[in-house]
């Protein structure tokens, strides 16, 4: 079990992972300021807070990586999903790290 505040290991990409990508493209892509043909979410760690921070490793095509730090609220809350940063351009080698 991940410690409370603290990030979790980096797991590979599940399709629930995915999904949470999936959702959040169009505001990546209005944050970045360029639209993604590829957007393939690769890896990801979790930090348990008043709810869920993912941080998510995303191809975004060619050699070129983006990071997301999205946060999921409580069910509660109706497990709303919210874009809080994004840090592009990345490599596949740079590790997830708390932004």
């Amino acid at each position: 079990m991940p410690l409370c505040g603290g990030l979790s290991e980096a797991k590979v990409a599940t399709d629930e992972v995915q999904n949470i990508c999936n959702e959040m493209k169009p505001y990546v892509e209005q944050k970045a300021g360029r639209t993604f043909d590829v957007f393939t979410a690769k890896s990801y760690k979790t930090q348990v807070v008043a709810g869920t921070n993912y941080f998510i490793k995303v191809h975004v095509g060619g050699e070129y990586f983006a990071h997301l730090r999205v946060y999921k609220m409580l069910p509660h809350n109706g497990d709303k999903l919210e874009l809080t940063a994004i840090q592009s351009p990345k490599a596949e080698q740079d590790p997830i790290e708390y932004f």
